[in-house]
């Protein structure tokens, strides 16, 4: 005979695994990658985008539950596991790795993507190239990539020699290594050298970035992905040390020291994608929604790391605080 003991604490685990949405409340499930201060911005975008449209956990219309992977994959996929149990209304994901996870767990439980590329680069269409029907959101090209590296040949000019970038590139994330092939072909355009070392770990980046800066490096191009997002400061105080500027795509990563970018503006992408979630909400339906080009980028610069290295930046750029 079991234990009454057992049997108690067995209905009592049992009953907390059962879902059930009694007052009504829309619930979000809100799945983040990894804990980055740029990528957090689209987290308040999306969130003041809902409140915008009469969403908010103020007004206690919404629910939303935040979770955080740290950059732990299985962690990640426990995530994203337990609110597809707790059948959220919908899924919130933030950067490539929580979106592709979600599409690999539920076609069912809309998904509203931000800081993440198109179905396409993300490898996630089927064969016919259509993206999972229940994928929404706002996504990125690479096209964002040919304006940023313009920046550099444009702004670093070596005497005498052939300008040399160099980066670090996740040869895991597909976007990563479909990045380095379009700066390829970009860097050949604008005859600049490129010299591009392989990372596996964010907890790597330091010894890889040292290890390229060991190079005749001019410039260093931040490509953002998540490795490069999570360990940027690391990046940064090697390149520092180097006395070699960073240039990106991004408008976070100038606020935490890179030179200048021409990208998207994170915390409106999440807003973007926020907009489209409150129009699910409201509605009750999908149609008329798919994922959608982010549209808010920006020319921006930092002008401590401007002055740092005596760069002079063209008037169309705005500063950051």
């Amino acid at each position: 005979m079991k234990h009454p003991y057992i049997i108690f604490i067995f209905l009592v685990l049992f009953s907390s695994c059962q879902t059930s949405n009694k007052s009504g409340v829309p619930r979000i499930g809100f799945v983040d990658a990894f804990e980055d201060a740029t990528i957090s911005q689209a987290r308040k975008g999306f969130t003041d985008a809902l409140k915008k449209n009469g969403f908010s956990e103020e007004q206690k219309n919404i629910d939303i539950n935040y979770r955080n992977a740290q950059g732990d994959i299985p962690t990640l996929t426990q995530i994203v596991n337990y609110f597809i149990s707790e059948k959220v209304d919908l899924l919130a994901t933030c950067t490539t790795l929580s979106t592709v996870t979600a599409i690999q767990k539920t076609r069912d439980i809309p998904i509203f993507m931000m800081v993440a590329p198109t179905p396409a680069l993300m490898k996630v269409e089927d064969a016919s190239g259509k993206a999972p029907a229940n994928l929404f959101g706002v996504d990125e090209d690479l096209n964002y990539i040919d304006t940023s590296f313009a920046i550099i040949p444009q702004l670093v000019k070596p005497k005498g020699k052939q300008l040399v970038v160099g980066m670090i590139y996740n040869q895991s994330e597909p976007q990563s290594v479909d990045a380095l092939n379009r700066i390829k072909l970009l860097a050949a355009k604008y005859h600049v050298m490129i010299e591009a070392l392989p990372v596996n770990a964010s907890a790597d980046s330091r010894m890889v970035t040292q290890s390229l800066l060991s190079k005749p490096v001019d410039a260093f191009f931040a490509n953002p992905d998540n490795t490069v997002f999570a360990s940027f400061e690391t990046i940064l105080k090697s390149c520092e040390q180097k006395n070699v500027p960073i240039f990106t795509s991004e408008a976070g990563l100038v606020q935490r020291g890179a030179v200048a970018a021409f990208g998207a503006d994170i915390y409106q992408w999440g807003y973007q994608a926020g907009k489209q979630a409150a129009q699910y909400l409201k509605t009750k339906s999908t149609k008329g929604l798919s994922p959608e080009m982010v549209k808010v980028r920006k020319r921006v610069y930092n002008p401590v790391a401007a002055a740092k290295y005596h760069i002079a930046i063209p008037a169309n750029f705005t500063a950051v605080k």
